[in-house]
């Protein structure tokens, strides 16, 4: 099923074995734009942009997820199902549920626990809880080792619901699950990739604090967590 619903392209040679997967299409050319060369646009279908160039040596294709878990996992899915994707590394936002993650720490995804339905209605799972691939965090952090980057490795929150009613839930959250930060997409692509026998990670970006109540800008969202970026294509 090529072109897919949501993916114009026919030849799917030109997407990469590798995926960068940032929530904002935005986010997705600006890596292309600032760290790949020989870059060439494979989708723009809804805007959800995707390029694939070389980093150094290295093909790697970089496109826009949308924010939800039924957003990635609609594009995870057919990335890995349809055109032969391996590995999707997710790199994106967090919001802190603990008082040790600063604004701009960056966080691997150990594992992720989720009230989403969304393992089971797939018929994948019924846990609240999905890990991450052991291969490619090894691989990450030896990546993280040699830019001298920090990463805090952690469990985190993959929330459906971004406005809670109840804003001091998280603390619940964090005492009884290990969860020190929140996002709304890893658990998603965990279930896709254990459905499907590939392999994901999530490299996340604090770029708030439910703690402090410190918060980024949307630019700074779209271009300022490069720390992220250089570790995910580092690890290629």
């Amino acid at each position: 099923m090529i072109p897919t619903p949501h993916i114009e392209l026919e030849n799917k040679d030109l997407i990469a074995k590798t995926v960068l997967m940032p929530g904002d299409p935005l986010r997705a050319k600006y890596i292309a734009d600032t760290f790949l060369t020989k870059v060439e646009k494979i989708n723009d279908v809804r805007n959800m942009w995707g390029y694939t160039g070389y980093f150094g040596k290295k093909k790697v294709t970089v496109m826009g997820s949308g924010m939800g878990m039924p957003s990635i996992g609609i594009y995870s899915y057919e990335l890995f199902e349809f055109y032969g994707v391996e590995n999707i590394i997710r790199i994106g936002s967090c919001g802190a549920y603990s008082p040790d993650l600063n604004i701009y720490d960056v966080v691997l995804v150990k594992d992720a626990y989720s009230e989403s339905s969304y393992a089971k209605t797939m018929g994948v799972s019924s846990r609240k809880i999905l890990p991450a691939n052991k291969s490619l965090n090894n691989k990450i952090i030896r990546a993280s080792e040699k830019l001298n980057i920090k990463l805090h490795v952690s469990t985190v929150h993959s929330s459906d619901v971004f406005y809670r009613l109840k804003h001091d839930e998280f603390k619940d959250i964090h005492q009884k699950y290990g969860a020190d930060a929140v996002e709304m997409e890893s658990f998603a692509l965990f279930a896709n990739a254990k459905a499907l026998g590939k392999k994901a990670a999530c490299l996340l970006t604090v770029s708030d604090s439910l703690v402090t109540h410190e918060k980024t800008s949307s630019m700074e969202r779209q271009e300022a967590f490069t720390k992220m970026m250089e570790v995910a294509l580092n690890s290629l």
